[in-house]
């Protein structure tokens, strides 16, 4: 696979570039914008027109240096072997191959997905979002060789992008509703994801029927179809062995998984506590729990996009540094 016809690189060593606020061309999506997404369909191969990229709203050569937009992006899948359990799966790789493009700065998933284009990108001539439409095709079907065909939507106008936003929510919801009909008893196979590691060398998510996976895109539903059809791929089985503690959610298994997956960084995590041997964490979470000290023993919780401060004074982002 040649990017050599694009006007940038790209690649996984471009993963976890930062683009500070005066070093980016435009934001896309993010927290003081309304309405984003990005989402991934399986669709019958009839429906599928290899690919297409199409562009709705104003592209990036038509924007205003400095300024935020919204952010769809729609991208569109089929193969024999693709079932709808692999969606979630297959979106959260939205995050990693943008982040294969230098000068894109790519963070969240779902409907709190956040870009920001690099001035010097965008000098270098990535001035229209179809080139993006192109490297996600490209990387969908090089990496994912289940996927046969792909297209790609993206939308930036305010308006138009009001029904696929809802459209989406609808996906999402549906997803979650679904993995709340089982809880951890009730299965005797957990399982593991290590896609956020450019990121967080030392991160591993145990994703277990009541615990999904820490950037809240991947189900245990998910996670069993992926690592079904590449045993080898990122997400695997975890089998749970002994249970040292099943109030705090400490197993052998998982301890064993952790320790591989952290290179001996961190050797034991509870699966429900968020003091005592927390499960590690990427960036891309969706809410922190906080201890309140004048309680002694009562804990907060503050959502990604809250604006405002929680009750011990501080914003989500500051406690997320």
């Amino acid at each position: 696979m040649s990017f050599s016809d694009l006007p940038f690189d790209v690649g996984p060593v471009y993963e976890g570039e930062r683009i500070r606020g005066n070093q980016m061309y435009v934001e896309l999506g993010g927290p003081k914008i309304e309405k984003h997404f990005e989402l991934v369909r399986v669709k019958p191969e009839k429906e599928i027109e290899d690919g297409k990229i199409t562009l709705i709203g104003p592209d990036l050569k038509d924007m205003k240096e400095g300024e935020r937009y919204p952010i769809g992006i729609l991208v569109e899948v089929s193969g024999p072997e693709l079932e709808e359990d692999l969606e979630a799966v297959f979106e959260r790789r939205v995050h990693e191959f943008c982040n294969f493009v230098n000068g894109i700065m790519h963070l969240n998933q779902r409907y709190t997905n956040w870009m920001r284009i690099s001035k010097a990108a965008y000098k270098k001539g990535f001035n229209t979002l179809e080139l993006l439409g192109t490297v996600l095709i490209r990387l969908y079907k090089a990496e994912l060789p289940i996927i046969k065909k792909a297209q790609v939507t993206i939308i930036t106008d305010p308006k138009k992008i009001e029904e696929p936003y809802d459209f989406a929510l609808g996906i999402y919801n549906k997803r979650d509703e679904r993995a709340r009909t089982i809880n951890d008893e009730d299965v005797d196979m957990y399982y593991g994801c290590v896609l956020c590691q450019s990121f967080a060398p030392t991160h591993a998510c145990c994703i277990t029927p009541n615990r999904m996976s820490l950037c809240g895109s991947i189900s245990w539903f998910d996670a069993r179809a992926a690592a079904r059809v590449d045993p080898k791929g990122p997400l695997f089985e975890i089998e749970p062995g002994e249970a040292l503690n099943i109030e705090a959610g400490e197993f052998t298994g998982i301890n064993e998984m952790i320790k591989k997956r952290s290179l001996g960084e961190i050797n034991r995590i509870y699966l429900y506590s968020g003091m005592e041997f927390p499960h590690t964490s990427c960036g891309c979470f969706e809410a922190i729990d906080f201890l309140i000290p004048e309680t002694g023993v009562g804990h907060g919780i503050i959502d990604r996009n809250h604006d405002g401060v929680a009750l011990n004074g501080l914003p989500f982002s500051a406690m997320a540094i």
